[in-house]
């Protein structure tokens, strides 16, 4: 006869095994992951293309060197240095239970290809980047190279999306609705961003819908152009709003509700501690300090 003790134990035992097998069949990428490279890139769905190792099993997102790699998801990531063909290579094991492949980072000291750099923190991976370390949506976790058999090409990260820590999918659709970020920065850390497009509309409950073309950050220093996207600014009543002659220029005051679509403005908004909702640019999160509407003198 079996035990009431082992038979407890048994329940128990399958409970735990079966919790697992759901958990299991259940993992899944998130449906919007973190785009894994800040700024300007070109790529096309180059998955199962023939290489010479077999099908490709990733994407090739070429940008330039040293551009910052960042993470899909929240997680853990581990390096890896030991193949000849990846170059330096990151895994993150995202939280969701998928893995993600960093492929090819940067292996140079300069911007030139000297590859005299080793694969550690500050050189492929993030500076103070700790292997086995956990890191957050959208943290930087290294920079886009050529190492590996991709030595002497086209700086690009060739990224990899394996669902279930199992076999590898086709990462396209993931990035082609990925979550873009304004800009990179540690959490809760003071920035400011200097916003510049065209007016889209001025809503009636102090806001400023714009088309964003340029952004850049400080104190970071990062800069993206040729930006199209939409972007729902707080305007506070304390906000200085002027009309200018040009971006720079000293202005006079006006009132918001003079904003013109299409009209050139540029926006600098409150120094607040950086968030993912912030670098992701949700609507009405970013708030701001100056706007500058441009009305160019006529002659």
């Amino acid at each position: 006869m079996f035990s009431h003790r082992t038979t407890a134990r048994g329940f128990v035992v399958l409970a735990l095994l079966l919790l697992t097998l759901a958990a299991g069949a259940s993992a899944a990428p998130p449906q919007k992951i973190v785009f894994p490279v800040l700024g300007t890139v070109n790529y096309y769905d180059d998955f199962g293309e023939p290489r010479s190792g077999g099908p490709h099993r990733g994407i090739d997102i070429m940008a330039p060197k040293r551009s910052l790699a960042l993470a899909a998801e929240a997680g853990k990531v581990e390096f890896w240095s030991r193949s000849a063909t990846a170059g330096c290579m990151l895994y993150l094991h995202g939280q969701s239970g998928t893995d993600y492949y960093y492929i090819h980072l940067n292996n140079d000291r300069t911007l030139h290809n000297d590859n005299r750099g080793k694969c550690v923190a500050g050189t492929s991976y993030a500076k103070g980047l700790k292997d086995r370390g956990k890191v957050a949506a959208g943290q930087v976790v290294g920079y886009v190279g050529d190492s590996g058999d991709a030595d002497g090409a086209h700086p690009h990260l060739h990224f990899e999306l394996h669902p279930g820590r199992k076999g590898a999918v086709d990462p396209y659709a993931w990035l082609q609705r990925a979550r873009r970020l304004l800009f990179a920065a540690p959490r809760g850390m003071p920035f400011t961003l200097d916003l510049r497009g065209t007016v889209v509309a001025v809503g009636d409950d102090g806001n400023l819908q714009m088309k964003l073309t340029t952004v850049s950050a400080w104190p970071m220093h990062q800069k993206q152009t040729k930006l199209k996207r939409l972007l729902l600014v707080n305007i506070p009543v304390d906000a200085i709003v002027q009309r200018v002659p040009k971006i720079g220029a000293p202005g006079v005051a006006i009132d918001l509700t003079s904003a013109k679509p299409g009209q050139q403005v540029n926006v600098w908004t409150a120094t607040a501690p950086t968030t993912l909702r912030a670098q992701r640019g949700d609507d009405n999160v970013l708030t701001a300090s100056l706007v500058s509407l441009v009305v160019p003198i006529s002659r």
